[in-house]
């Protein structure tokens, strides 16, 4: 488990001030397991800095799977387009694929005034700027640059710009490069700052500047919080562009009938989407965005929060579907020979829409250009937008990029200070802070069956039948587990899943389970690892003690023994690495990672079971005691419930600043139905649960 030993060290142990600070149980009622381990957790010495290397056996377990299944929904979706025949076929094609995508990316929101002012104006030899700035939604400000080419006797075409991950916004050079590009051409542009860029720094400091870093960073912040109230800033990235594009066709100088979207990777993806949710342009040119899902997973290629909608893979949807969307206006895609967005995935795209196109009477209108360098909207790949929007509108029949001159930051600035913060804007996690407390104050307590289906639909638990496979691992001695001998057991879940499973004795095994060794039995299920926390953890030392229950332990995917050693070098606990990547993967299948491990979990009791475990104390910590709580609702061979350091309520992470949970603990909509107390008070009423340390929205440093 490479670059996972500091992280485990951080999580693995609880003082004795925290313990006593947390309130975290009373000494009224407890069991002799309850007594053993407070005795435990008092005396237990400070964690060392000591590193220890723990198991990681399956380390491209995970990846293996969700390439798998990417692969069977980009098939599904091959299906569909080869099954179009005629124009009508693809007409309908159409039609489906809007209604699709506007169901993964939610209802629009209300038009509300859009409050626009401009506060500065630029004058240049062929054009002017204006800085703009106005109203997505109320009180959320967004800031943008207008550029307006001087003489225009009659209404022109107009563009709305969309940002990549530039720390400036609007200002990085290449954006401004377009914006003035295209006016110098004759066409009317606003470009605006993406949430998190530019000017508006969401997660902002006493010094304006961002608290947990400009762009990427900002929006998995922002975004991964989102899910749990049924937001998605996908939705919220492209409702910017939409009134942009509002704004864009106040002005008198555009004209309403020609309006193009063009923007480089995040604002390559921010054009593919817009024009999935978006039927009013006439345009488009996506540049260093639009490969296939599945070459993106398959490359192992981490995409911001707002670059995986909910649902998106389990409505059948790629990149080229959201193109399709506008079929048959005009769309070229705008890729690079040597970007990580891979061009081989561009191709695909271009040759399943040229396909849809030709159906449709319109082959012409459907467009690639991979330029020779590498991901950046380079002059190459500006010019063939300027070559692809001039076909579309007639006003210039010249491609070539004028002479540009690149202004500073701070005359592009609609603010005083550059930042929205300064004047006033509502921050993205105050909105949803708020839409948590509005769905508590409308939310009713749930308990019994309805609590169950509930967690089951959120979660999107599957049933399988039957008791499940396993393999029988060789032994690894020198652990110094709390006893003497330890057999691991992968336990195969699903398909292509193993949740690996530690029976820990004093007895020494090659073999099955003993059949003969009694109904009660301890399963853990670890936070992080099981074999680190077996060496580290009061909790299992004490376990241990209990002569009158087997002590097991579980891995559920993707962590231990299946932390992924994926997509960047040791980034499995970064906010963009490995686990974020699949549980964003997770999130587009419709198919919550919480809701996986949890199968994992009820599996293993199954499991447990069928080797004559029938009486089971499940414990489950950190991070693993979501998954441990949720089948504990479900599994009747739970008869008690422990949880240390459980999440104390995902409202508490919504309306939190700053949390430290990571994407694949959240569960997306959660909120909209119920919160973990729900299921806390059930554990306490049916299966005695008892809590320890429960952790708040900052994990370990709540």
């Amino acid at each position: 488990m490479s670059g996972s030993n500091q992280s485990v060290d951080q999580f693995a142990s609880l003082t004795r001030r925290s313990f006593l600070q947390s309130g975290g149980m009373s000494l009224a009622g407890l069991s002799l397991l309850d007594h053993l381990v407070l005795q435990e957790l008092v005396a237990a010495p400070a964690s060392s800095d000591q590193k220890v290397e723990t198991l990681n056996r399956f380390p491209r377990m995970v990846q293996e799977y969700f390439v798998e299944r990417v692969r069977e929904q980009e098939a599904k979706t091959i299906q569909r387009l080869d099954a179009l025949k005629t124009k009508a076929d693809a007409e309908d094609y159409v039609a489906s694929v809007q209604k699709r995508i506007r169901e993964s990316f939610g209802p629009e929101p209300e038009r509300t005034p859009l409050n626009a002012r401009i506060t500065k104006t630029t004058d240049r030899d062929t054009y002017t700027i204006e800085n703009v700035i106005f109203e997505s939604r109320p009180g959320f400000l967004v800031t943008a640059n207008l550029y307006v080419p001087k003489g225009i006797t009659r209404p022109a075409p107009g563009v709305v710009g969309t940002c990549g991950h530039s720390h400036n916004g609007k200002a990085e050079t290449a954006y401004q490069s377009f914006s003035q590009g295209l006016a110098r051409k004759g066409y009317v542009v606003l470009i605006f700052d993406p949430i998190g860029q530019g000017e508006r720094v969401q997660y902002s400091g006493t010094d304006l500047k961002s608290t947990v870093g400009v762009g990427v960073r900002e929006h998995l912040q922002g975004g991964n919080q989102q899910f749990l109230v049924g937001e998605n800033l996908a939705m919220w990235r492209a409702w910017d562009g939409i009134r942009a594009l509002d704004y864009l066709q106040t002005r008198k100088e555009v004209d309403p009938n020609q309006v193009g979207v063009t923007g480089n990777s995040g604002g390559g993806t921010m054009t593919t989407w817009l024009c999935g949710v978006e039927p009013r342009w006439t345009m488009a040119a996506p540049s260093c965005f639009v490969t296939t899902f599945r070459r993106n997973m398959e490359n192992e290629l981490p995409a911001d929060t707002e670059q995986c909608p909910p649902k998106v893979l389990a409505l059948e949807l790629d990149h080229a579907d959201f193109l399709a969307a506008q079929a048959p206006k005009p769309v070229r895609i705008l890729s690079k020979e040597r970007d990580f967005f891979d061009v081989r995935g561009a191709r695909e795209a271009y040759l399943r829409l040229k396909r849809l196109y030709k159906l449709l009477g319109h082959e012409d209108n459907i467009s690639l250009f991979v330029g020779p360098t590498y991901h950046g909207y380079s002059q190459e790949n500006r010019e063939a937008m300027y070559e692809w929007f001039n076909q579309a509108t007639g006003i210039s029949s010249e491609s070539q990029e004028p002479k540009l001159v690149i202004e500073k930051d701070e005359t592009l600035w609609c603010t005083p200070k550059g930042s929205v913060a300064d004047i006033g804007s509502k921050p993205l996690h105050v909105f949803t802070a708020e839409q948590s407390k509005a769905l508590a104050a409308e939310r009713k307590p749930k308990s019994g069956a309805a609590l169950q289906s509930a967690v089951a639909e959120t979660l999107r638990l599957k049933n399988i039948e039957g008791t499940p496979d396993y393999r029988i691992l060789r032994n690894r001695g020198g652990k110094n587990y709390p006893l003497k001998n330890t057999i691991a057991y992968a336990v195969e879940t699903e398909p292509g899943i193993q949740a690996i499973v530690y029976r820990v004795s004093d007895e020494k095994l090659y073999s099955r389970p003993p059949q003969d060794a009694g109904k009660q039995a301890t399963l853990y299920i670890s936070h992080v690892s099981a074999d680190a926390e077996l060496r580290e953890e009061p909790l299992l030392k004490t376990a241990g003690k209990d002569k009158k229950r087997i002590l097991y332990t579980c891995d559920v995917r993707g962590v231990g023994e299946s932390m992924p050693d994926t997509t960047n070098a040791n980034s499995f606990f970064t906010p963009y690495g490995s686990d974020y990547f699949y549980a964003a993967h997770a999130v587009m299948l419709d198919d919550p990672y919480v809701g996986q491990k949890t199968f994992d979990v009820l599996r293993v009791l199954d499991w447990m079971a069928a080797n004559g475990h029938t009486d089971i104390h499940l414990i489950g910590r950190g991070w693993g005691a979501l998954p441990a709580t949720f089948a504990a609702l479900f599994s009747p061979h739970v008869k008690q419930v422990t949880l240390k350091n459980a999440l104390t309520s995902f409202s508490d992470i919504a309306e939190t600043e700053h949390y430290e949970w990571p994407l694949s603990t959240l569960v997306p909509n959660v909120l909209t139905v119920f919160d973990m107390p729900d299921c806390y008070a059930e554990l306490k009423s049916s299966k005695g649960l008892t809590q320890i340390a429960p952790w708040g929205a900052k994990g370990a440093d709540s």
